[in-house]
């Protein structure tokens, strides 16, 4: 008897510790879930307006080399001359390496810079980092020890991707699987879950709606309509290679070719404003967002992947800032319409699907990805994305876009990897 009391008391007492710590977590992830909603507010309108004033005045990317001066100078007076991005938030997840809380007002300033200018770059990538910073900084305030520091990195992560994007579930999956592949970290899930809704309905009350495209047209499911997205799936995984090895390559050339920062963002700088002019269009500069929901309808010029590429790869590796994840859409958007062009299914559906499976294949998140597609298009065709991100998922091998990222669990076989480095990332890059 006695010892049935004493297992009971036990029982009771971890249950109120594990109460106590679902508050705790609420709490914090509330805090992290307003800050960053207000954060993620503040940088979609900041890019919402440097967008229509640089479509108004395109011209304006011939101050793109000057901006790139202004960036570097920002970057070293705050003593950040070697950030590394996105993938100092993917280390600091896993390991002791810390994040400094001035990342955040950094990236959103070179990130607006960049798209006032006409830089071809993203912005998701700037809100992981800005998230990270903030939710570590949030985390300091709260003295967490060093395993619940590396949560509020994700949490922070997760609301800031939600709240500028409208993605709660995959923004919560995507914090949780891109660090580690093959390994989820689920004491983050309750965190990233609360703070990405609160951020979500922050955004939300500021007048920001989520990012939702439709699909013109949907084929029927059969082994015809099933084999052709399998094969655009094939050329996709192909195709995330190519963006990994061109985005690292980029980094690595330019700053081998030109040592000096200053010198090396002016000069490419240059490079870039020409390129856009030369493009007679504004297609290329900033997300590119206007594009990707053209292909939605079928239409695509078929020299846009190229030219998003190569854009996207000079700007970010020559150090002006922004995100690589929504031209990795753009590429796989354009893409994928053009081959459903030339294989006769459906140019929208294979632009949703060419969209997800680069995606998946520059991050190696499937998770993230199916979950991202659902939120993104609705139910319509998830069969046919499910295929994509799956074939994408293994063919696009051990490349990413982040060296930071380990990949544990083989794609190939069912073999435990142990602790190692993506050494596909991580020797083009050093």
């Amino acid at each position: 008897m006695k010892e049935t009391t004493e297992a009971v008391y036990g029982e009771i007492e971890k249950q109120s510790k594990r109460l106590l710590s679902f508050i705790k977590w609420v709490v914090i992830a509330g805090i992290i879930g307003i800050a960053l909603g207000l954060v993620g507010t503040a940088f979609y309108y900041g890019l919402h307006y440097v967008t229509d004033f640089r479509n108004a005045n395109p011209m304006i990317v011939l101050g793109l080399p000057f901006g790139g001066l202004l960036i570097v100078f920002l970057y070293h007076i705050a003593k950040r001359d070697d950030d590394q991005g996105t993938n100092s938030v993917l280390a600091a997840v896993r390991s002791e390496e810390k994040l400094r809380f001035r990342t955040a007002p950094l990236i959103f300033a070179g990130s607006i810079i960049t798209h006032f200018f006409g830089g071809s770059a993203g912005r998701e990538g700037a809100a992981l980092q800005m998230g990270g910073s903030v939710g570590n900084g949030i985390g300091k305030l709260f003295k967490l020890n060093e395993k619940d520091m590396h949560v509020a990195v994700m949490c922070g992560m997760s609301a800031c991707y939600a709240a500028l994007f409208g993605t709660p579930i995959a923004a919560t999956f995507f914090a949780m699987e891109v660090v580690s592949v093959g390994i989820m970290y689920y004491a983050a899930l309750v965190p990233c879950v609360f703070s990405s809704l609160i951020a979500v309905e922050i955004a939300k009350f500021f007048g920001i709606r989520g990012e939702t495209f439709t699909i013109a047209l949907v084929p029927d499911f059969t082994a015809t309509s099933a084999g052709k997205i399998v094969l655009v799936s094939i050329l996709c995984a192909a195709l995330s290679i190519f963006f990994c090895i061109a985005m690292h390559a980029a980094s690595k050339y330019t700053k081998k070719w030109i040592s000096n920062p200053y010198l090396r963002i002016f000069v490419f700088g240059i490079i870039i404003a020409i390129i856009q002019l030369l493009t007679k269009t504004t297609d290329y500069m900033g997300a590119g967002m206007d594009v990707i929901e053209r292909t939605m309808h079928g239409e695509v010029n078929g020299e846009a992947v190229l030219f998003k590429l190569v854009l996207t790869a000079i700007t970010l590796g020559v150090g002006f800032k922004g995100g690589e994840i929504v031209p990795s859409f753009f590429v796989g958007a354009t893409f994928g319409c053009l081959l459903g062009h030339a294989f006769g299914v459906s140019p929208s559906m294979c632009a949703a699907v060419g969209m997800i499976a680069v995606f998946c294949g520059v991050t190696n998140s499937p998770v993230t990805s199916v979950l991202l597609g659902f939120e993104l298009f609705g139910m319509a065709g998830i069969n046919f994305i499910l295929i994509g991100v799956a074939v994408s998922y293994m063919l696009s091998g051990y490349y990413s876009l982040y060296n930071s990222q380990k990949i544990m669990y083989s794609k190939f076989d069912a073999e435990y990897r142990g602790n190692v480095w993506n050494t596909k990332s991580a020797s083009i890059n050093h």
